[in-house]
């Protein structure tokens, strides 16, 4: 299976290859581009965690799948 995907790659790469028009510098550009919209988002979302406070959740005993950091006022096992 890898060998036929890396085959195909190769294969696909080769008649890309062929039929490239445009510069290396204009995907590479084009990538960049991308990662720092990416980077950029990122930044600008770092903080949100830290708007608020923490606020405990609450416990339900009848969900069914607690979650396990409710330090054993859940459901006991």
């Amino acid at each position: 299976m890898l060998i036929q995907l890396s085959s195909a790659a190769l294969m696909a790469a080769e008649v890309a290859e062929e039929h490239a028009e445009t510069s290396p510098f204009v995907y590479g550009g084009v990538i960049f581009g991308i990662f720092m919209v990416l980077m950029f988002a990122t930044m600008a979302f770092t903080s949100l965690g830290h708007r608020h406070d923490a606020v405990p959740e609450h416990v339900d005993p009848q969900r069914q799948f607690p979650n396990k950091h409710d330090h054993g006022q859940g459901i006991p096992e």
